[in-house]
């Protein structure tokens, strides 16, 4: 009994911060709680909002797998074959493998920008070795391009003088 005494302060606490019970919640808690002997308020025992409320079929909550959503269950592992994958499928596992795939593909993500972090340090190093900057491959560019213009020039340059 020792261990449901903080339960019984935060349930204590809930009341004070506005929880208060509805006959909404009362009937909700009755469903899966089982009928209780407390008198009902607005709400009866035959009421509409109870019998909406009251059997399994109404809270299903599976739908029918896409192409995408049976190669995600096949790529996390949760089916080994897609025979094997049923006609109707829970949200939360359809959830949860979308949500398995997310991280994989997050893992793969920071893997290959580690790889190409490293990928381009090392052809720094290179090119620090052959001396090989910025500012002199620009200027080879730029020194390249001067030579094809006066070439392509030459010739018209050559005629009007």
């Amino acid at each position: 009994m020792a261990g449901y005494r903080p339960l019984a302060a935060v349930w204590g606490l809930r009341a004070l911060w506005g929880h208060h019970h509805t006959a909404e919640a009362e009937i909700l808690t009755e469903a899966r709680r089982g009928p209780s002997n407390k008198a009902k308020g607005p709400m009866t025992q035959g009421s509409a909002f109870q019998r909406a409320f009251s059997g399994r079929n109404n809270f299903r909550n599976e739908r029918r797998p896409t192409e995408l959503d049976k190669k995600i269950l096949l790529w996390t592992g949760r089916f080994k074959k897609e025979e094997d994958i049923p006609p109707l499928v829970s949200t939360q596992v359809l959830n949860s493998a979308q949500s398995q795939l997310r991280i994989r593909m997050c893992y793969i993500m920071m893997a290959l920008t580690l790889l190409g972090c490293v990928a381009m340090v090392i052809s720094g190093k290179q090119a620090a070795k052959r001396e090989d900057t910025l500012l002199k491959i620009n200027a080879e560019k730029k020194a390249k391009w001067r030579v094809e213009r006066q070439l392509e020039q030459g010739p018209a340059a050559r005629k009007t003088e």
